[in-house]
């Protein structure tokens, strides 16, 4: 019998719970989830920030052990699964011994959810020359600087106009200057979190707009 919405809902939440309770069952390394890992109650402000959006589509980058992905799985249910899709860029699962995908598949959301197992910095443009439109992202990948500037340039072109950017750790200096360029000069508006999160929220203009090249705002922090 297949489950209801709202029957998958519930076990993903309690996968989250378990998840958040007990950990992954493999680690990278000793301390690495408690290190890396969204904590459960930013999970919380995430999933209710793409409910509140409406979002049906959403693409995340860096899965990691799988915390976030199962509260954007639990935000995408919570609307119903129609016309619901979830894609998720991580090259590195096998470092993790595939427990963010595991906790994903094992909650149920396989048939809801795409791993591609590539750098997002070369998945996300064939995302966009495929006409990929997501209505929400999620960035916790490269905290290189390049490479996250490359990812929100992406993002850019792949978000609908209107649509949002949430990012982790935007107190690491590499995260939040590149953000910052895009906050300075292509009009994303930082939105404000119903309560006190590490992560930050983007709103992208709508309709999208293209900075002329003589309007350059310089973008250190």
């Amino acid at each position: 019998m297949v489950p209801t919405d709202e029957e998958l809902r519930k076990a993903v939440q309690k996968a989250r719970r378990n998840l958040a309770g007990s950990g992954p069952l493999r680690l990278r390394a000793e301390g690495d989830f408690e290190r890396i890992s969204v904590p459960d109650e930013d999970c919380d402000i995430l999933r209710d920030m793409l409910v509140a959006e409406h979002a049906r589509v959403v693409v995340e980058v860096g899965l990691a052990y799988g915390s976030s992905a199962l509260a954007i799985g639990e935000a995408l249910l919570a609307q119903g699964h129609q016309g619901a899709r979830h894609v998720i860029i991580d090259p590195y699962q096998q470092a993790f011994g595939e427990a963010g995908w595991q906790a994903v598949v094992g909650a149920g959301l396989g048939g809801l959810c795409a791993l591609v197992a590539e750098r997002s910095q070369l998945a996300l443009p064939r995302l966009v020359a495929e006409g990929f439109v997501a209505d929400a992202a999620f960035v916790d990948g490269s905290h290189v600087f390049h490479n996250v500037f490359v990812d929100l340039y992406f993002l850019r072109e792949l978000v609908r106009p209107g649509g949002l950017v949430v990012l982790d750790d935007c107190h690491w200096p590499s995260v939040a200057t590149a953000v910052r360029y895009f906050e300075l000069n292509t009009g994303w508006e930082l939105q404000q979190a119903s309560r006190a999160t590490r992560l930050r929220a983007f709103r992208l203009p709508d309709p999208r707009t293209e900075p002329s090249f003589e309007s350059f705002t310089p973008f250190q922090v």
